[in-house]
């Protein structure tokens, strides 16, 4: 219990630390500033599978699946790097968000900053009562990996022109039937008053829309992790690193989201691998290793076929 108190709490600091210090003042967040945070986080992502081991080596953490500490420190990284490559699509979809309701660039960290308090409880909530029904019902397992396959043959399939409309999703639509909506900014204020009626502004659209769907992701994202491990602080902590993580790599990805679009198919590989892998694991073992091997190659992959292809996105990240 004190593991967990104590890895919130760290969480709780960093986040506090984030909006009341270093971004303190609403700023466009430039690719350099993005750059650097990304690496700061992708590199505290990693150090913390060293964490990991000292922790099940230990025997600090309630360990149910009696894991030693390399396999626990393993499929962390495996599930960190599930959860980074399932960000993608998130990324896609937040820009197109603040683009539909036009959140100017120094406003978007603020929204971003809500967003992942919110994703915090949710992703804890859907990782509690998946660990729980697998736990429960074994079967289960079988239904997440057919769900993981669908959504991969869904991806592989879905045309173009498909793409998400927010201002046409039923999220929007409700959230007009209950609450008066504004399309003027107050600054960075999520509800302004005008002839004694409270209305929402397009900052408070803009998180709510955000955050429904990263339930929606989290759909995919929990059910693939927990084909990996049913350990809930891996799940938990491998889920938050990469949220965490998440804003800073928006920014950094955001004006060269295009370039990448190859890294699709590298989600629809992991989401096909991973959800074979919970159909068929009563039949055949696969080492964790190799799973950690096959998604950080097909990353790889996607990452270099896509600079090949599009080359200008070299030259933006730099500048």
């Amino acid at each position: 219990m004190m593991v967990w108190i104590s890895f919130l709490t760290a969480i709780l600091l960093f986040l506090a630390l984030d909006l009341g210090v270093f971004n303190k003042t609403p700023h466009i967040i430039s690719t350099k500033e993005a750059s650097k945070w990304t690496a700061i986080w992708v590199a505290m992502s990693f150090l913390f599978s060293g964490v990991i081991y000292w922790l099940y080596g230990k025997n600090y953490i309630s360990n149910p699946d009696a894991l030693k500490s390399a396999g626990a420190s393993i499929k962390y990284t495996t599930g960190y790097l599930i959860e980074l490559s399932l960000s993608v699509d998130n990324i896609f979809v937040i820009a197109i968000i603040f683009s539909a309701f036009r959140i100017p660039q120094k406003y978007q960290h603020r929204v971003l900053f809500w967003g992942i308090l919110g994703a915090i409880v949710f992703r804890g909530l859907m990782i509690f009562f998946g660990v729980l029904l697998i736990r429960k019902f074994t079967w289960t397992a079988y239904v997440f990996g057919a769900f993981l396959l669908f959504t991969a043959m869904k991806m592989l399939f879905t045309k173009e022109e498909d793409k998400f409309e927010p201002k046409k999703s039923s999220v929007y639509k409700a959230l007009r039937k209950i609450i008066p909506v504004t399309s003027h900014m107050d600054d960075e204020h999520f509800f302004v008053k005008r002839r004694h009626i409270t209305a929402a502004t397009p900052l408070l659209v803009a998180l709510i829309v955000i955050e429904v769907m990263d339930v929606v992701f989290a759909m995919d994202s929990v059910p693939a992790i927990l084909a990996i491990t049913s350990d809930p602080f891996l799940v938990f902590s491998s889920n938050i690193f990469a949220i965490l993580g998440l804003r800073s790599m928006y920014f950094f990805l955001a004006n060269m989201l295009e370039r990448f679009s190859h890294l699709e198919y590298s989600l629809i590989a992991i989401l096909s691998f991973v959800g074979l892998k919970m159909l068929l694991h009563d039949f055949f073992y696969i080492p964790e290793w190799v799973s950690l091997a096959f998604i950080a190659l097909s990353l790889i992959i996607g990452v270099v076929v896509s600079l090949k292809l599009n080359p200008e996105a070299i030259s933006e990240g730099k500048q």
